[in-house]
């Protein structure tokens, strides 16, 4: 499934936030150099002035709360390690179970693909400050999508054209048609660029083609692009 644009933030999918046996939980998997939306469910009803928070993961910031509904009010602290909802008077006796609660987090582009992030933090606390709920939430560093750059669509190509793109450096590029077969496969350069050529001839006719990368355990897709493949018997 692609990533959703959120309040203008791209948010990759991850497990679905839930109540797991009364704790706070959330979850993302979000790219390096990216932001993603960590949706955290929340607990019962609580009174005005009873908080959310969400302690970032080590070395990602807090970027923004988007959820804009009446009776909650986000904030951002300023050094960005935590991100906060509070219920004001318009949500007071409203149940927090069955809605999630976003909060927007920035990874940094140096994080490793498919590392788990480690002290994301949640809590509850009541107008006094004394803790009401807990919970952990799983952020993991995953995979920006990789590029198809060559062939451009719609240009007739042979039957065995040069694919190329580029991806996170390491990555696996394996390049599949409209029919999920393997067209090639290859691993991309220290500089992100990757190449390969198909063994077997691609069919002629119209096809699409897509890129996949995968590394550290996650995965990521290109956008698919149309190609037309020439008869390699016509004008013989």
């Amino acid at each position: 499934m692609a990533g959703a644009v959120i309040a203008g933030v791209l948010a990759l999918p991850g497990p679905s936030a839930a109540a797991r046996d009364g704790e706070l939980w959330g979850a993302a998997t979000i790219a390096p150099g990216r932001e993603g939306i960590v949706e955290v469910a929340g607990s019962q009803g609580a009174e005005p002035g009873t908080t959310l928070t969400l302690t970032a993961p080590r070395g990602t910031r807090v970027t923004a709360t988007p959820l804009h509904a009446p009776g909650y009010l986000g904030r951002v602290a300023a050094d960005g390690r935590s991100g906060t909802y509070t219920v004001t008077g318009d949500a007071a006796g409203q149940a927090w179970q069955g809605r999630t609660f976003p909060f927007v987090l920035a990874v940094p582009a140096d994080a490793v693909p498919g590392t788990r992030l480690r002290d994301c933090v949640l809590r509850i606390t009541d107008p006094h400050g004394v803790r009401q709920a807990a919970g952990r939430c799983a952020v993991t560093v995953g995979l920006a999508g990789p590029t198809l750059t060559r062939p451009l669509s719609g240009v007739p190509l042979d039957a065995r054209p040069q694919i190329a793109g580029t991806a996170h450096p390491g990555a696996r590029i394996t390049v599949r048609d409209k029919d999920d077969r393997e067209a090639c496969a290859t691993t991309a350069a220290p500089d992100g660029t990757w190449a390969c050529t198909p063994g077997p001839a691609l069919p002629a006719g119209v096809n699409r083609l897509q890129a996949v990368a995968h590394l550290n355990g996650v995965s990521a897709m290109s956008e698919q692009i149309d190609i037309s493949v020439a008869d390699a018997g016509a004008g013989q």
